[in-house]
């Protein structure tokens, strides 16, 4: 049985977004398969059935890096490709794949206007790294695991905060960077708009903007903020009815469970192949994006506040139709 070392460090949606890659390596080579990544992102993978043992890191590579020279392995699979993982690759000196990243095109577009991306999803660049062992995606999308020993102590966690069985909309409020999130007070307009149970996901950073959004929206808000782990929410995400998420972690862990998608893009643009991501022939995906701003794409990744005071790629964002995609979504 041949044996792979594929390797993302970060962070949530990126980690998300190899599951593809794991399965089929997994799946067409029978391959036993391990996964590098930082220890912060471990319960992350634990419960996927594709890999076989995960390898952590919390500060520096010297503390895998013996156990990984023991493991012999046959290949590796660099989905992050930076310093970090070509230092991996150096001190195990097997053959290896890689993927295109684009940053010289990426940086040509926020730099400088000029558009020279291709219009390949990121999950498809990925599968550039293992075609060399003849591994091609098998079009099923993402995969994301809740470990089956943790379900029943979710579901009595989600309980517990008044959601039931009933449909319900997710909105999962974070993002890692000020300006691909909306401001409070749009958030507040779009909660507002929508009728029926809206459920705010979101983690402990979130936890006093949940708390207000519930107080100014009312009681079809309910507010999940730093109550659930990161598998509490996904088990929300799971059940909703359909999920509006900026760029975020929280967007792709609803492609990997086939949910309607409504994804809200500020500093960052679809265009980078970063879209929720869903199985072949399958589009449950709406971007909202304000359309003919100079300025936008000002960030592969987003800032702490927008560079030219303004945001209007999210000030300007046209949240009334919000709703009519959502019924739309719903009813098809």
């Amino acid at each position: 049985m041949p044996k792979f070392l594929i390797i993302r460090f970060s962070s949530i949606g990126d980690i998300v977004l190899t599951s593809p890659i794991l399965r089929c390596v997994k799946e067409q080579l029978n391959a036993e398969v391990h996964f590098l990544t930082k220890k912060v992102y471990r319960s992350l993978v634990e419960g996927n059935p594709y890999i076989d043992h995960v390898h952590t890191i919390q500060k520096n590579l010297r503390e895998v890096v013996p156990a990984l020279q023991a493991e012999r392995f046959d290949g590796i699979v660099d989905l992050h490709k930076n310093l970090r993982t070509w230092q991996v690759r150096l001190a195990l000196r097997k053959p290896t794949g890689t993927f295109p990243k684009l940053n010289f095109q990426k940086w040509l577009l926020v730099r400088w206007g000029i558009d020279r991306l291709p219009e390949t999803h990121i999950v498809d660049r990925y599968f550039r790294a293992v075609r060399k062992w003849g591994v091609e995606s098998d079009g099923q999308g993402l995969d994301y695991f809740i470990p089956e020993s943790r379900l029943d102590a979710i579901d009595q966690q989600i309980a517990d905060l008044g959601i039931g069985a009933g449909p319900y909309i997710a909105l999962a409020i974070g993002a890692a960077h000020a300006t691909k999130r909306l401001p409070e007070h749009k958030l507040q307009e779009l909660c507002q708009s929508l009728d029926g149970p809206i459920v705010l996901l979101g983690g402990p950073a979130e936890a006093d903007l949940g708390i207000r959004l519930k107080e100014q929206a009312g009681k079809q808000v309910i507010n999940t903020c730093g109550k659930l782990s990161l598998h509490g929410s996904a088990r929300l995400i799971e059940r909703a009815a359909l999920v509006i998420s900026h760029d975020t972690g929280m967007m792709h862990i609803a492609a990997a469970f086939k949910r309607p998608i409504i994804s809200i893009w500020g500093s960052t643009i679809p265009a980078f192949g970063m879209t929720p991501y869903y199985p072949k022939g399958i589009d449950l995906n709406t971007s909202l994006e304000v359309q003919g701003l100079a300025c936008r794409p000002c960030s592969k990744i987003g800032f702490s506040e927008c560079p030219k005071g303004h945001f209007d790629c999210m000030q300007q964002q046209q949240l009334e139709r919000v709703p009519e995609v959502l019924q739309k979504r719903l009813h098809t």
